[in-house]
């Protein structure tokens, strides 16, 4: 192996690390082979980075920093929520694709039972929970809902529902076992619906029938005209 040291060694040592805990994942992820990867001295791994967990987290962190800034100018942009959700949905193509997604549950399953890593992941989950729950109250603003929850527990549902999809799809549940497009679907629905009613000037706490018949398709409720558009 050809050892080099240059200005740009962190950055070649970081992205080994991703392609490592990406391929191998956290429990057999070893030092030595993101060295060897990267064409560094292994002592250069502790010099830069000190511990195996700062170097993960530092690795999560070179996608994650970014994808943070995406999600929050795409909730910040112009467009109605329908049009967002769907923005979303295409993000999450691209971040299972990218190998994001895996990385980061690699990084959820470590930290159950590795406190110190624990201490440094969370804050990087609350993160993207902080992006949701602010987009939450954006969008309960917009469509002037009142409902008899906070928009703090609506984003909980979302963000743990994103959490569960995730590793319930990385584990190799079918759609059939477990109805994923199917639940995102019927919140595309429903935005859609709230969209319209809203473009009507429909009063959206006169219409809880109306929301929830669009999240089913009913034929005879006002969310029918969304039925079968999955």
């Amino acid at each position: 192996m050809s050892v080099i040291e240059s200005p740009d060694t962190s950055t070649r040592i970081l992205r080994a690390a991703f392609r490592r805990l990406l391929e191998d994942g956290y429990a057999r992820l070893s030092t030595r082979d993101i060295a060897a990867e990267a064409g560094v001295n292994h002592a250069l791994i502790h010099y830069y980075f000190g511990t195996k967990d700062k170097l993960v987290l530092a690795a999560l962190d070179t996608a994650n920093n970014e994808l943070l800034e995406r999600q929050t100018r795409m909730y910040e942009s112009a467009g109605s929520f329908a049009e967002k959700w769907a923005k979303a949905r295409e993000f999450y193509e691209q971040d299972l694709a990218s190998g994001f997604v895996r990385v980061q549950m690699e990084l959820w399953g470590a930290s159950l039972s590795n406190p110190t890593l624990r201490q440094g992941f969370l804050p990087r989950v609350t993160a993207w929970r902080r992006i949701v729950e602010g987009g939450v109250r954006e969008a309960l603003k917009d469509y002037q809902l009142e409902l008899p929850f906070s928009a703090d527990a609506i984003a909980c549902w979302i963000s743990d529902f994103w959490v569960g999809m995730e590793f319930e799809m990385l584990l190799g549940l079918t759609e059939q076992e477990a109805h994923h497009q199917e639940a995102l679907d019927a919140m595309q629905r429903l935005l859609d619906h709230l969209d319209e009613q809203a473009s009507r000037g429909v009063p959206q706490a006169a219409d809880e029938r109306g929301g929830l018949a669009a999240m089913k398709g009913d034929d005879d409720g006002p969310g029918s005209e969304h039925a079968g558009q999955d």
